[in-house]
C-alpha cells in the first residue's frame, strides 16, 4: 500500500518514481559486497539482518511521513533487500548440494516463491481492513511485524560449515571429480579448472573458470520489467475506478497469480526452462507480456486485475526458471556473488524501467502496456537461438 501512502502524502508520479530508483540503485551498489561477504561470512546471518533494516525503513515512514523519510527508508530497504539477494538462493543450492537434492532446487525455490507471494496476497487480505480501522499506521506496524517475523525465519535455516575458499566443496577443483565441472579437464565448455594445479593435471591444462554470461544476463532480462511495473499496480488499480479500500482485493487477485506462478516451477522446467533450450520460456514470455498489455488497457478494476494477475503468474514462473539456469550453470565456490551480480543487473534494468514510467508521465494503463513490450527482445533472442548441444 506504500504506493497509496505516497501519492497521499503528495508525491507526484515522477517524485514516487525517483523513490523506487534510489530504492534499486541501494541494491545495485551495495549487491556485490553483500555477495562477497555472504560468500565469505555466513549467508544465514545476512539473512537475519536484512528484514530487521528493512523494519526500521517502515518504521521511519509511519514516524514522519514525507519525501526525505521516503528516501531514508528506501535506502535502509534497498540495504535489507541486497543482504538477501544472492545469499538465500546459494544457501538453499548449497544445502540441497550437500543433501545430494540439488536438482529439486527449481521445485523448491518455486514453492518458496509461492509461500512468498501467499504472504503478499494474505497481506492484501488484511491491509484493507487495517487501513480502514488504524490507516497508514496501523499497516505500517503489521509491516514491521512481518519484517521480524522474517528475521525469525532465516535464524531458523540450516547452514552446514564451507571449506576456506569453497561453498561446501562441491563443484571445487580441490574436491572429488565425481562434481559436475570439477576436475580440468572435463567438458571444454570453459567453466572447468580453476587457478592452481589440479590433482593429476598438468598445470598448463588448468584454466580459469569462465562466469556463465548468457545465464546471467537472462535472469535481469526475464525479472526487471514486470518487477517494476508491480510498484505500480495500487496506481493502475486506482485508475480503473476502484477505491482504497477496495484495491487492496483487487491487488490480492493480481499476487495470486504471482503466487500461482512460483508453484508451476518444479513441473514446468523441463518444458519451460533453460534445459529446453529456451524456446518455450520465449514464448511464456510474449504470452505474459501480451496478457499484460491487454489488462493494463482494459480499463475495468476485475478485468484488469485478472489478466494482469495471469500475466504475472508466467512472469514469475519465466523468473524462477531463469534463475534455476544461472545456478546450474555456476561452477566454484562463489555462488552467491554470481548471483549478486545477477541481482545487481536486475536493479539496473528495474531502475531504468522507473525512469521510463516517470519521464512517460502517461496514464498508467498506456505505461504498463509500452512498457510491457520490452520482453519483446528476449523472447526473440530465446526463440530463434540455435540450441546447444548437450
Amino acid at each position: 500500500m506504500y504506493a497509496l501512502l505516497f501519492a497521499d502524502t503528495g508525491l507526484s508520479t515522477g517524485q514516487i518514481s525517483t523513490l523506487f530508483a534510489l530504492w534499486s540503485l541501494t541494491g545495485v551498489l551495495a549487491e556485490a559486497p553483500s555477495g562477497l561477504l555472504a560468500d565469505a561470512w555466513s549467508r544465514r546471518a545476512l539473512l537475519r539482518a536484512g528484514p530487521l533494516l528493512t523494519a526500521a525503513g517502515f518504521t521511519l515512514w509511519v514516524w514522519a511521513p514525507s519525501f526525505w523519510s521516503f528516501a531514508a527508508g528506501f535506502v535502509l530497504w534497498g540495504l535489507g533487500g541486497s543482504f538477501s539477494s544472492g545469499a538465500l538462493e546459494a544457501l538453499v543450492h548449497d544445502e540441497l548440494e550437500r543433501t545430494g537434492a540439488a536438482k529439486t532446487y527449481p521445485a523448491v525455490m518455486g514453492r518458496a516463491r509461492t509461500a512468498e507471494m501467499l504472504g503478499v496476497v494474505a497481506s492484501m487480505a488484511v491491509a484493507g481492513p487495517l487501513l480502514r480501522v488504524g490507516g497508514f499506521a496501523l499497516v505500517g506496524a503489521a509491516s514491521v511485524a512481518a519484517c521480524l517475523l522474517a528475521a525469525a525465519a532465516a535464524h531458523t535455516m540450516p547452514e552446514g560449515r564451507r571449506k576456506p575458499g569453497g561453498d561446501d566443496g562441491a563443484g571445487d577443483a580441490d574436491s572429488d571429480d565425481t562434481g559436475a565441472g570439477a576436475g580440468a579437464g572435463q567438458g571444454g565448455d570453459g567453466r572447468t579448472g580453476d587457478l592452481g594445479t589440479a590433482r593429476g593435471e598438468d598445470t598448463r591444462r588448468v584454466r580459469p573458470r569462465r562466469w556463465p554470461v548468457g545465464a546471467l544476463l537472462l535472469v535481469p532480462a526475464v525479472a526487471a520489467v514486470w518487477g517494476a511495473l508491480d510498484e505500480y499496480t495500487p496506481l493502475l488499480v486506482r485508475e480503473t475506478g476502484a477505491g482504497d479500500g477496495e484495491a487492496s482485493w483487487y491487488l490480492l487477485v493480481i499476487w495470486a497469480g504471482a503466487a500461482a506462478g512460483g508453484l508451476l516451477a518444479g513441473p514446468a522446467e523441463r518444458r519451460f526452462g533453460p534445459r529446453g533450450g529456451g524456446r518455450g520460456l520465449g514464448v511464456l514470455l510474449l504470452v505474459s507480456a501480451g496478457l499484460l498489455a491487454t489488462g493494463a488497457l482494459w480499463g475495468s478494476p476485475s478485468a484488469t486485475a485478472a489478466l494482469v494477475g495471469v500475466s504475472f503468474a508466467g512472469f514469475q514462473l519465466a523468473t524462477v526458471l531463469a534463475d534455476a539456469g544461472l545456478q546450474a550453470a555456476i561452477r566454484g565456490p562463489r555462488r552467491a556473488t554470481i548471483t549478486s551480480v545477477a541481482g545487481m543487473g536486475t536493479d539496473l534494468a528495474v531502475i531504468a524501467t522507473y525512469a521510463a514510467y516517470g519521464v512517460l508521465s502517461l496514464p498508467h494503463g498506456l505505461t504498463f502496456a509500452l512498457l510491457a513490450t520490452a520482453y519483446a527482445v528476449p523472447a526473440a533472442l530465446l526463440i530463434l537461438r540455435r540450441r546447444a548441444p548437450r
